[in-house]
């Protein structure tokens, strides 16, 4: 099994590639396969800006968030910018939206998007989840778009999404979730877990930690099944497994769930 160290380099450099290649498919790509893509269309919402738009999310944060002018929002895993500069299209000249991503391909990404945007309240910084480079209780919203299952300690990655948090203010999230039990070659491929699956936790065990955390007002507004096809699973798990997956009613899931300090 990998440590969190591991994983957190086999994410920084999947990610890093993805940047790269300046295009994406959701959550990491496989070296021969593109992974389903979970991402709703963004392409008609205000703010869209297509080079900030890598295809790498599992929903929209921004529909439930509750954003007001004036708002310093935080968006954690923020890639390329494409939640960043929805949020900025809310906030207008108001406000401050910040982003945070490990990567450094996708932050200067981000940042060479900025600079052609040329916006004034908007900043992207380098920096972990589980250690945010941001003063306690600074922020009213903090959003993320399929980011937290490929963390390794979400305790400590919620923990820090309590701190920095005013009191009463609220977090939105969209994020991969499993019901169900998924095979065990799934969960061990360092590929999938750069895929967003593997990372995953039990939905219940999800709402767990934020809900030991203090959170209150936790509510799922979204919820949708998410598909793997045959292909994509036949590199990690055999022909009866997949067979034995299918029928198990285990499922895997984008929840866009919301919480309030």
């Amino acid at each position: 099994m990998n440590t969190p160290d591991e994983i957190k380099n086999i994410v920084k450099e999947k990610y890093g590639k993805i940047a790269d290649q300046k295009s994406g498919c959701c959550c990491g790509c496989s070296d021969t396969i593109e992974f389903t893509n979970f991402q709703d269309d963004y392409s008609a919402m205000k703010g869209y800006e297509a080079d900030a738009d890598l295809g790498l999310g599992c929903g929209v944060p921004t529909e439930f968030a509750d954003i007001k002018k004036g708002d310093t929002v935080v968006d954690l895993g923020s890639g390329a910018g494409n939640d960043v500069f929805v949020v900025r299209s809310i906030l207008g000249d108001t406000g401050k939206v910040i982003g945070i991503d490990m990567t450094k391909e996708m932050n200067d990404k981000a940042n060479e998007n900025l600079r052609k945007l040329g916006y004034k309240n908007v900043e992207f910084k380098l920096g972990e989840i589980e250690d945010l480079p941001l003063e306690s209780e600074s922020v009213d919203v903090v959003i993320s778009n399929c980011v937290l299952n490929l963390v390794p300690d979400k305790n400590k990655a919620f923990s820090e999404i309590y701190r920095v948090l005013k009191n009463d203010a609220h977090f939105c999230i969209s994020d991969v979730v499993v019901n169900g039990k998924l095979p065990e070659g799934l969960r061990a491929a360092a590929e999938m877990y750069a895929g967003c699956v593997s990372g995953a936790l039990q939905q219940d065990e999800y709402l767990e930690i934020i809900k030991e955390l203090g959170f209150k007002n936790i509510d799922i507004k979204k919820s949708k099944p998410i598909n793997l096809e045959d292909e994509l699973l036949a590199k990690y798990i055999t022909k009866d497994e997949i067979t034995e997956f299918r029928n198990s009613g285990t499922g895997i899931f984008s929840i866009t769930v919301v919480g309030t300090k």
